[in-house]
């Protein structure tokens, strides 16, 4: 197919996104073999852990333990959801390099999921951003509720690209657009991302975050790549979703993706048997198969050949790697 790029960077979610949503406390130890796993499987950006208050998201609430647990690979980026200044102070202390802040396309939601209005959730965002650009940090700006709003309907194009914008402008160097409740159509994708160049910011500095809810996930990514699109969220085994709005259903799941893009002939660096045997392994531990066409398909097969070796081998970590920051708590939510 013409105008698709050579490789895509997949943004893997699944650590931060997709465990979230679990009622039940996931152990760290699993999270630890989880990311170690997904690296060892080829993906060379994965979110680790957001560092929300432990009231809001009770799944993340040992964001600073695993951080000093977990294997940080050469290579591979583990970014991490700060929220506020005092997040980002946790973060810092943590040695994460690369962190994401959250923002809401729509008022409702930015009303019930950061406790700001559309216009005032700047001003929560931009001292974060700043001190993180000081401090050498890389920062993605995430958009959520670009294409619909359970409370608002559909959200007007314009009004899209003007959030975006303002996070750009205050110096995040990605913004991932955000499709949480799964309404976005392939003709939609094109029309934003079209919006997006004729405001001045071209496809080199976006990237999509698309739900599966309506089936679309798949058809809106490859929209969004013959738009010039080259990085994609996604989450293995499609967990996740959003726990602020109960109409979201799983992330595109990263196997469905690669599968995708591999008979494109597009270059991800991602072993798919790898990955789709981490799935699996997931899925015996949280107590439900995954909901990956992919890894149905294609899991039964991989399910009784030879494991590589544990990848918890490599997520032990001396004592001295990491510093545990004293948890602060972090007053306002910030969770996708």
């Amino acid at each position: 197919m013409q105008g698709l790029p050579e490789r895509v960077r997949i943004h893997e979610v699944g650590p931060r996104d997709g465990l979230q949503n679990e009622s039940t406390i996931v152990p760290v130890e699993v999270k630890a073999e989880f990311i170690a796993r997904l690296a060892v499987a080829g993906l060379s950006t994965i979110e680790a852990t957001s560092f929300v208050h432990p009231a809001w998201v009770p799944q993340l609430a040992d964001a600073a333990e695993l951080l000093a647990l977990m294997k940080w690979e050469p290579g591979v980026r583990y970014p991490v959801l700060v929220p506020n200044e005092r997040g980002l102070d946790r973060a810092l202390a943590s040695g994460v390099i690369d962190i994401a802040v959250f923002g809401s396309a729509t008022e409702t939601f930015a009303q019930r999921n950061l406790n700001r209005s559309l216009s005032t959730q700047m001003d929560m965002f931009a001292p974060v951003v700043a001190r993180a650009k000081d401090e050498g940090l890389n920062v993605r700006g995430y958009l959520s509720m670009c294409f619909g709003d359970p409370w608002e309907g559909p959200v007007p194009v314009e009004q899209v690209v003007s959030v975006g914008k303002g996070l750009l402008d205050l110096g995040c160097a990605e913004l991932s657009l955000g499709d949480t409740i799964g309404v976005g159509t392939p003709g939609h994708v094109t029309s934003l991302i079209a919006a997006f160049a004729e405001a001045g910011i071209g496809a080199g500095a976006l990237a999509v975050h698309f739900h599966d809810t309506y089936g679309q996930a798949l058809a809106n990514t490859l929209a969004a790549l013959q738009s010039g699109i080259a990085v994609v969220d996604a989450s293995a085994g499609g967990i996740g979703g959003c726990p602020y709005a109960e109409s979201a259903t799983g992330n595109l799941a990263t196997e469905d993706l690669v599968w995708m893009l591999h008979g494109l002939g597009i270059d991800t660096g991602v072993d798919l048997d790898a990955l789709i045997r981490t799935s699996l392994w997931l899925a015996e531990r949280l107590g439900r198969p995954s909901t990956s066409r992919v890894v149905q398909a294609r899991g039964a097969k991989l399910r009784d050949d030879h494991e590589p070796e544990a990848a918890g081998q490599r997520a032990s970590r001396t004592a001295g790697d990491h510093t545990t920051p004293t948890e602060q708590g972090v007053n306002d939510a910030s969770a996708e």
